[in-house]
């Protein structure tokens, strides 16, 4: 069911200007319908279809086909119980689709931190969770030009074989992340136009901040091909999610306190959700022989290729590039 069938406006026209603007586009002032409201007007069980953004091939690609028969299916046709959130949201919830967008997947884990800043993307979560109101609609916000701007669409998905393609989550049933990529999508005219970007740009459109590149090492990528492997695991030209920054305390039981020896670390995360760094201070590394098993605790360690990985910075990256 369409906006229009269910009696509410798909756009506004600005006063004087004669000037419509699709419901995708409309401010937090203008918006006429949120999801939630749309629920209260679907009074026929139908689901939502987005006219703007429709269950076409122009949405998946403008040039570059993937590899494979597209069918759009919706949450409850992939897996049984689906959910927006599965216990909770986190940065480790989220993996790379087939499109090149490590950039966007990246961002995504950084705003799982946040409580904040994807409560505001994600605005009336609990609203929005499957429930007897559903209607296949869900609502999102980024941050565009200056202004949160709404983005509205239908929870149709692309799949090859009944599995999605493009951004998922660890638990099938999960689909917080694949719904907020079709938004991002939609804001970019289809999935395609999102392979290669830059996460600033993305952490920019999650949270209305101001977004500073650090070079670490100028021009050293020249030579190389993007997304070849370091002889560390660490691959180049790719995007990573820095998840924590810490200062640990090195050395075991009380004589730690006292000498009160700390070095900082920074903990990333691959978006492909694998491949990690195995040079210093990776998961396996003697140098955790140097840290108490207390404070290995509180850093909640895990030895598995999950993509998470500890990291001393700029002095290991170096060479590794």
């Amino acid at each position: 069911v369409s906006l229009l069938e269910a009696g509410i406006s798909l756009s506004r026209s600005d006063e004087g200007e004669g000037v419509t603007v699709p419901l995708c586009f409309l401010t937090e002032k203008h918006r006429s319908l949120g999801a939630c409201q749309f629920k209260q007007h679907n009074q026929k069980g139908t689901l939502f279809e987005d006219p703007e953004f429709p269950a076409t091939n122009s949405s998946v690609y403008y040039h570059k086909p993937p590899p494979g028969v597209v069918q759009w299916k919706r949450p409850r046709e992939i897996c049984e119980n689906p959910h927006l959130f599965v216990e909770g949201i986190s940065s480790h919830d989220l993996n790379q689709g087939i499109v090149g967008n490590c950039w966007f997947v990246a961002a995504c884990s950084c705003l799982a931190l946040k409580p904040e800043l994807w409560e505001k993307v994600i605005p009336d979560w609990k609203e929005q969770e499957w429930d007897s109101n559903y209607a296949g609609i869900f609502h999102f916000r980024f941050w565009i030009f200056g202004e949160w701007i709404d983005v509205v669409i239908d929870d149709r998905l692309p799949t090859i074989n009944g599995r999605l393609i493009y951004c998922q989550s660890k638990q099938n049933n999960e689909f917080w992340s694949a719904l907020l990529e079709k938004a991002y999508a939609k804001l970019f005219g289809c999935y395609e136009s999102l392979a290669g970007g830059n996460t600033g740009d993305a952490v920019v459109d999650f949270s209305g901040a101001v977004a500073e590149a650090i070079d670490l090492q100028k021009e050293k990528y020249y030579g190389f091909g993007l997304e070849s492997r370091t002889d560390n695991g660490l691959v180049r030209g790719h995007a990573y999610s820095v998840t924590d920054v810490k200062r640990v305390r090195l050395g075991h039981g009380l004589l730690a306190y006292f000498k009160n020896e700390t070095i900082p670390l920074i903990r990333l995360r691959n978006p492909w959700g694998k491949t990690e760094w195995t040079g210093a201070w990776s998961d396996s590394s003697e140098e955790w022989s140097k840290v108490g098993d207390t404070e290995r605790g509180n850093l909640g360690i895990t030895v598995a290729d999950d993509g998470e990985f500890w990291w001393v910075g700029v002095s290991d990256y170096t060479p590794a590039i």
